[in-house]
């Protein structure tokens, strides 16, 4: 017989309570669902977290320059200097090639006219001319640019300082390619004419290389020297000799100073009028060389090297400076009244070689 398990009231009472706690929770669990039961909610999806790269923004692309001009182009050439000796007597005008050249450079030689030294770099000319010979301050112009030097003759001792000044000669009396005489245009000795790439063609080994900035351009003709800090000038008028007199006018049209022989507008072969982005005028001494050319005239020179007074103009405008210069071959250098660099405009250049006892500078 099993044994009878007898539950005291109290503790029955107890068992009765729990028994109906435990009924009613499984009552509600059955109405409200278990946790295992529930129906999903809607997908979340966590997006992960990226930080910015923290990288400096790309650097502005600044388009090459052409050192002699520093005009900017989408490519820039690394062919040397090439100056050229080219007349301005009467008998040699109207001539050919002048308005591609970077820099021009006008001087007084024998009898009161001038003579250029033309320096290209950024374009190449079909024909130069008429060439002519080369003069006492020709390496001083030259030899900064350690590049070639073109000419139709010259005095031995004339040309061996171009050698001795470290430029290549490429000379038509030396037999140098590239030379001819041009039919129909004048007389001789003033119908040399030549092809620059042909010059450039004879370049040796150590004159191959592009030459170095000449003078401090500023990136935009706005903020040239001049323009900045300079009055405006309508004309630069300019006495070499009692014949050598170039006047440059500014014609906001163009954007250029236009030149004139005195008062005819000079124009090249091609119509084109020879025109400028800077005229520089340099203050320097006309000295007798100990020399004379073939006619018996005492030939000049001029003083390229020291100090003296400049003015610059640019887009419409003219500044007061210093020029300096310390030796044959050293980078001509241009500054303000107060010391500060003088900048030029982007472009073509003309450099007059006014002597300072017997010439003059007019701007008006």
């Amino acid at each position: 017989m099993s044994p009878v398990l007898t539950v005291p009231p109290a503790r029955r009472r107890t068992t009765a309570v729990a028994a109906l706690v435990t009924g009613a929770a499984l009552v509600l669990g059955a109405c409200s669902g278990s946790p295992t039961d529930a129906s999903p909610g809607p997908a979340s999806t966590q997006r992960p977290v990226i930080d910015a790269a923290k990288v400096a923004p790309p650097a502005p692309v600044v388009p090459p320059r052409w050192p002699l001009t520093g005009v900017a182009a989408a490519e820039v050439s690394a062919r040397p200097a090439l100056a050229i000796k080219i007349e301005n007597s009467g008998e040699s005008r109207p001539q050919t090639g002048l308005d591609q050249a970077d820099v021009v450079w006008e001087q007084v030689v024998e009898g009161g006219i001038s003579r250029f030294v033309a320096i290209y770099q950024s374009q190449v000319p079909a024909e130069v001319g008429p060439i002519r010979s080369v003069r006492p301050m020709d390496p001083a112009i030259a030899a900064p640019t350690h590049g070639l030097i073109a000419f139709s003759g010259g005095q031995q001792q004339f040309v061996q300082d171009l050698k001795n000044a470290g430029l290549q000669t490429i000379s038509m009396d030396a037999g140098a390619g590239g030379f001819y005489r041009k039919k129909g245009v004048a007389p001789a000795p003033h119908n040399v004419y030549g092809t620059p790439q042909v010059f450039w063609d004879q370049a040796d080994d150590g004159h191959s290389a592009a030459p170095a900035t000449q003078f401090v351009i500023a990136r935009t003709a706005e903020k040239a020297t001049a323009v900045v800090a300079g009055g405006v000038s309508s004309t630069v008028a300019v006495r070499l000799s009692g014949s050598a007199l170039p006047t440059w006018t500014w014609d906001a049209g163009t954007g250029t100073w236009l030149r004139a022989e005195g008062t005819a507008p000079a124009t090249l072969r091609s119509g084109a009028r020879i025109a400028a982005a800077n005229v520089v005028t340099l203050s320097v001494r006309l000295v007798d060389s100990g020399t004379r050319d073939p006619a018996g005239n005492p030939v000049p020179e001029t003083v390229l090297e020291g100090t003296g007074e400049a003015t610059v103009s640019s887009g419409g405008h003219t500044v007061t400076g210093t020029w300096t210069k310390t030796g044959t071959d050293a980078v001509l250098a241009l500054t303000t009244a107060d010391g500060a660099v003088l900048s030029l405009a982007p472009g073509i250049t003309w450099v007059e070689l006014v002597p300072r006892d017997s010439g003059a500078v007019t701007i008006s």
